[in-house]
């Protein structure tokens, strides 16, 4: 399987999502190696299942990050639209054909985390976020075996 050139991912659709929605470079080696881990930057659609673009977003969720949060961040929705260039939310499918708009609604999942990311060098812990916080405990992501992901993000 073939996929994104990952440094080119990271610097050209995940640094400028952070940017606008910040903070920060442990944000930018947790949403690339949450695409790795979620996609393997291959894939826009799962293959069994609902979840879109290459990280892996259900609709269900992209719709409650709209619904219950990004209504009430009139600043940050702004910057997303912007960064993405788009006038107003689209539906879930956009994060099939805009890359940036799917790395920005996973962006958003984990801005609604409330503990702090973890150190930027750091892929165990990035990887243990994910688990934690994008995957959930009952999902399929294994903290442990996708450390090598993170590191691969980070190194990037």
């Amino acid at each position: 399987m073939s996929g994104l050139d990952l440094a080119q991912f990271k610097a050209l659709i995940v640094r400028p999502v952070v940017s606008a929605l910040g903070p920060g470079e442990g944000a930018v080696n947790l949403l690339t190696g949450t695409a790795l881990v979620e996609s393997g930057l291959a894939y826009l659609v799962q293959l069994r299942g609902p979840a879109l673009g290459l990280f892996q977003m259900e609709p269900a969720t992209h719709d409650d990050c709209w619904q219950t949060w990004l209504r009430y961040q009139n600043a940050t929705a702004a910057s997303l639209l912007k960064v993405c260039g788009l006038s107003s939310p689209p539906g879930a499918g956009a994060m099939v054909s805009n890359l940036r708009y799917a790395c920005a609604m996973a962006r958003v999942k984990y801005l609604r985390a409330p503990p702090s990311l973890p150190d930027a060098s750091d892929a165990a812990g990035l990887s243990a976020y994910h688990k934690q916080h994008y995957n959930t405990p009952l999902g399929a992501a294994n903290a442990t075996r996708n450390v090598v992901l993170f590191q691969q993000a980070i190194d990037a």
